[in-house]
């Protein structure tokens, strides 16, 4: 695949380095020709000094037979407009955009433009360590109506079942992050001692299923 990237950056350069290295064909945009420098001697994909969100500058890149497009220049608007070009203009369908506004981000993302808010991300990792609950949403419909979050569970939980907590929360767990990794439990996962929770729940249940992860299991086993 042909990948394009607006940003030369350390995430532009790192980007365009990882995927050359994975075997595509990779054009970095950027505006200061100095920033080239950090893709190193080595780099054999194009290298185009203008504007990112220039169709002509893009052409060059070659936008036109690409798959993919990344913004990921330090401007929140010229990454955004840079995406829509390549979106809506040249109908790239895998397009991606860095913002550093978290606002920003999720109104992006809304319009159907998958962004990266970094800053954001460790900033709700972080919160989610030190306050156990009222961390923002990892993922949202672009309804609003459902979300995906992790939700911090009570040492009461560990030895129970997935279903069990399921069942009591009424919460769909996606995936449980287990000493660094991801995994998809099944119905008879036991959750272990510093599981990570990832739920799939309703927006407007978040405040019941944190209290209910807080409390622990149902003495009696109901549900």
């Amino acid at each position: 695949m042909h990948i394009v990237i607006m940003g030369c950056g350390r995430v532009g350069s790192a980007l365009a380095q990882t995927l050359e290295q994975q075997g595509h064909t990779v054009a970095v945009v950027d505006q200061d020709p100095t920033a080239f420098r950090r893709l190193g001697s080595g780099f054999g994909g194009r290298r185009v000094t203008g504007v990112g969100f220039d169709q002509d500058t893009l052409r060059e890149a070659g936008i036109e037979e690409a798959g993919a497009f990344a913004a990921v220049s330090s401007g929140d608007n010229s990454n955004i407009i840079a995406a829509r070009v390549a979106r809506e203009m040249f109908g790239i369908e895998n397009v991606a955009a860095r913002i550093y506004d978290p606002r920003r981000a999720e109104v992006y993302q809304r319009l159907g433009i998958p962004t990266v808010a970094t800053v954001r991300w460790t900033a709700d990792q972080m919160l989610r360590r030190l306050l156990p609950s009222g961390s923002e949403p990892l993922w949202r419909d672009p309804t609003g109506g459902v979300q995906l979050a992790e939700v911090h569970a009570s040492t009461a939980w560990v030895g129970q079942r997935i279903s069990r907590l399921q069942d009591e929360t009424g919460v769909r767990v996606a995936f449980v992050t287990r000493l660094g990794e991801a995994i998809l439990p099944s119905s008879q996962t036991v959750l272990q001692e510093g599981d990570l929770v990832h739920v799939m729940m309703r927006t407007d249940d978040v405040d019941k299923v944190e209290a209910a992860f807080a409390k622990g299991p149902d003495e009696e086993g109901g549900h």
